[in-house]
């Protein structure tokens, strides 16, 4: 009996062994550690790695920053659209039983929709770096910086515009949660962002560093 568990778990080392080696699990296993490394530069690595690792397919052949910073733009527009959904889900229901708290909600819709209008932007100002660059990199970075700063500034006015109004608890509690969020993904892109354009920015006679 000893002997046969002893072969069952000499046969579970072998497959394990034989698994690691598997070109796939290699290629996730170095995305994940280089998705796990750039994300230390961020003020949420927790909340990066977690918002990124279901992107590890996309880094198996290569690992490059502007992959990074494309994936968590991304990951950024995608919580600004969800957050406005449930914004003007709240808003709608607000205005139709005329809720004196309606107007909160709607100066808040407007910040998130000038963020999604941000991000946008941000996404085809990062492809624009991609296919000219050079002599114009400084002027499509500034642009990108400046418009994810702007979709921060607009995620604190949103929950600061709730601090002096009563607005019911539960849907309080839920609209700053993904506004907050929104906030922190995209800290996390300007910080991804700001480390591939310092890169970027290194003496460009010699392209961009991966």
């Amino acid at each position: 009996m000893a002997q046969i568990r002893l072969s069952f778990i000499l046969l579970l080392f072998i497959s394990s062994v034989a698994w690691a080696k598997h070109p796939a699990v290699r290629g996730r296993s170095r995305a994940r550690a280089f998705v796990e490394f750039q994300c230390q530069a961020t003020l949420y690595p927790d909340l990066c790695v977690r918002c990124l690792s279901y992107y590890l397919s996309n880094f198996t052949k290569t690992q490059t920053h502007e992959q990074l910073v494309n994936i968590a733009l991304r990951v950024s527009l995608s919580r600004a659209q969800s957050t406005r959904a449930y914004v003007t889900d709240v808003a709608k229901q607000l205005k139709q039983t005329k809720a004196k708290d309606y107007q909160a909600v709607k100066d808040c819709l407007d910040q998130i929709n000038d963020g999604v209008d941000q991000l946008t932007n941000c996404i085809k100002e990062v492809e624009e770096i991609k296919e000219n660059g050079g002599s114009e990199f400084p002027w499509h970075a500034s642009n990108v910086e400046t418009w994810m700063s702007t979709v921060q500034s607009d995620a604190s006015i949103c929950i600061n515009g709730f601090s002096s109004r009563a607005i019911g608890g539960k849907t309080k509690a839920m609209i700053k949660a993904k506004v907050i969020n929104l906030e922190q993904v995209t800290s996390i892109s300007l910080a991804l962002f700001n480390r591939y354009a310092a890169r970027y920015r290194a003496p460009h006679a010699t392209g961009p560093k991966a």
